[in-house]
Formats: structure tokens, C-alpha cells, sequence
């Protein structure tokens, strides 16, 4: 029996570190604002990094390729939402291409992810 309890203590340690990791998304710089924190956590994630690259969810694409597939990644969930992170140093051009697909698909609920701005 302390053999399990151990095998479950060390699974849990396991599981306790490797958690944090398995975050989604691409590390990006996002600007800072005064901004109230999201309440559902479920949308699809696209980010754009500092070179204009573009990634839904952690699957990077070009533009076209993007364009081209978006629709069909949102499928019949458009009301699920998209959350888009943009580095803070990504072409403006680029973010409102993405944006412009984004509704273009039918998305309705679409939030954009700030950094918040310290008080003050």
C-alpha cells in the first residue's frame, strides 16, 4: 500500500510541473492597457509574433494559408470566440488582415489580449 501512495505522490509532482507548460499559445510581447480580465476561457487562440507570423492556437501559417483555412478551423463554433494576441511590435497591416478573416468567418465574439497596465 505505501508503495501506491508513492507512485500517486510521485505522478502528482509529475503532473504539478508539467502542467504550467502545457499552456497553449505562442510567447508574444502584447501591449499594455487598462483592461478587464476575460471570463471565458474557451475560445480558439490566434497570435501574430513580431515577424508576422500567424498561429492558431500553437499551429503557425502564413497568410494565405490562414486565409484560405480559417473558416473551415471554425467550422460550425463561430459563436465559440476567438482571442487574438498580437506582439506588441507585429505589423499593424498584419493584425488588420487577421482581424478582417476573423469576421470574415463569421466570428462574432472576439476578444483581443492586452497585457494589464499597472495602476496608476
Amino acid at each position: 500500500m505505501v508503495s501506491l501512495i508513492d507512485v500517486m505522490m510521485l505522478l502528482l509532482v509529475i503532473f504539478m510541473i508539467t502542467a504550467p507548460l502545457m499552456q497553449g499559445g505562442v510567447d508574444v510581447k502584447l501591449p499594455e492597457a487598462q483592461a478587464q480580465p476575460l471570463e471565458d476561457k474557451s475560445s480558439m487562440v490566434v497570435s501574430i509574433d513580431t515577424r508576422g507570423r500567424i498561429f492558431v492556437d500553437r499551429d503557425g501559417m502564413s497568410y494565405g494559408e490562414f486565409r484560405g483555412s480559417f473558416k473551415g478551423l471554425v467550422g460550425g463554433n463561430a459563436d465559440r470566440g476567438v482571442t487574438l494576441k498580437a506582439d506588441r511590435g507585429a505589423s499593424w497591416e498584419v493584425v488588420a488582415q487577421v482581424l478582417s478573416v476573423i469576421r470574415g468567418a463569421g466570428v462574432t465574439k472576439l476578444g483581443i489580449m492586452l497585457d494589464m497596465e499597472p495602476p496608476g
